[in-house]
């Protein structure tokens, strides 16, 4: 009787549990056979299906390419209490060579990215692809650490705790090294339509 109370019981738990509270994400799928968006040296449109947002970012760097770096992306379907995508657009551009800071305007959550390798300064420029959920709002944001840690090392980004998302980014770029690091913006959505919208 205990077993079959268990088989009736233990799905209901983790349906509510993955519901109503943070857990962990994982493992992520980056496309098809893990590989990479894109080739040394070249430009890359990364969009998530219709309904996903960015949870995790992987890179690697190599300086014999033009201090270029490989992209990959997993994408996972955003919270159903945010229901449906209303829009999506493109971001302003983040010219090469820069250090910038941006989030999605009009409350939006990264959902792609778009880059054009430029060889005169040995760097990218950057868009990101965003869309937005009704009126839902950001709250309880932060951002990330640094990835990667150190400018030319590998690159692992990945959102553990579900109901956060990637709203923007702000980047250093080292004249020395031609690479960038990156600290991602990370929100929480409400659950309710807002009455106000970021720029």
């Amino acid at each position: 009787m205990d077993l079959l109370l268990l088989c009736v019981f233990l799905p209901l738990v983790t349906v509510a549990w993955g519901q109503y509270s943070d857990y962990y994400y994982g493992p992520y799928n980056y496309g098809d056979n893990d590989e990479w968006v894109n080739v040394y040296r070249q430009g890359f449109n990364f969009q998530c299906p219709h309904g996903q947002v960015i949870v995790a970012v992987r890179s690697v760097f190599n300086k014999k390419e033009g201090s270029d770096r490989l992209w990959n992306y997993a994408c996972m379907p955003a919270s159903q209490s945010l229901g449906e995508p209303t829009e999506c657009w493109w971001e302003d551009i983040n010219r090469a060579g820069t250090e910038w800071y941006q989030t999605c305007s009009n409350n939006g959550l990264v959902a792609g990215f778009q880059s054009q390798y430029f060889p005169s300064v040995l760097d990218r420029e950057w868009q990101f692809y965003c869309c937005r959920y009704s009126r839902r709002c950001p709250y309880s944001c932060w951002l990330t650490t640094e990835y990667p840690g150190h400018y030319g090392e590998d690159m692992d980004m990945m959102m553990y705790t579900y109901d956060y998302y990637i709203r923007g980014a702000t980047t250093t770029f080292s004249a020395v090294d031609r690479d960038r690091q990156w600290k991602f913006i990370v929100c929480r959505m409400t659950d309710y339509d807002c009455p106000f919208q970021n720029v």
